[in-house]
């Protein structure tokens, strides 16, 4: 039986506080003011609950992304270390199968649309916007740069 509705507005926002803090809640972005709060994800992929410190939440994330590259599609304005993990599987699949993970560049190239989205890379954007969001020129864009990011090697 559920009594909110005779409920009064303190009890029922200490309630709210006490389910945040208790982590009942599922979070779908960073907190705001935090330096990632244009990023959001889906909770419906992500059961993230509200009681992780923002350091957490982007390691659950970034685990989910390694587990399941294509999940990616459902965070907008991934953070610089989301993007380096799929970065990541980006290279190692090219590696592995020796041929172009499209749909992964393709899922990388979605995210810049975004003016929020924070570059991973130096002249990821630039690269992505001259390409026109072409898959090929942003791979070879990846595999041009130095070793020392730890990216695609041409």
């Amino acid at each position: 039986m559920r009594y909110t509705s005779g409920m009064s507005p303190s009890l029922s926002q200490a309630l709210a506080w006490l389910s945040r803090v208790c982590g009942f809640e599922t979070l779908s972005a960073f907190p705001e003011g935090h330096v990632y709060e244009h990023t959001h994800w889906n909770p419906a992929y992500f059961d993230i609950a509200s009681d992780r410190k923002p350091d957490q939440i982007e390691a659950i994330l970034c685990e989910k992304i390694a587990n399941t590259p294509t999940i990616f599609a459902h965070i907008t304005n991934p953070t610089p270390r989301m993007q380096r993990e799929l970065l990541t599987l980006i290279e190692s699949t090219l590696r592995r199968s020796g041929s172009a993970p499209a749909t992964l560049v393709g899922l990388l190239i979605n995210a810049y649309r975004s003016p929020h989205t924070i570059e991973a890379l130096p002249g990821l954007r630039r690269a992505i916007e001259e390409s026109g969001g072409n898959v090929i020129d942003v791979i070879n864009f990846l595999g041009a740069m130095p070793a020392a990011f730890d990216v695609i090697e041409a």
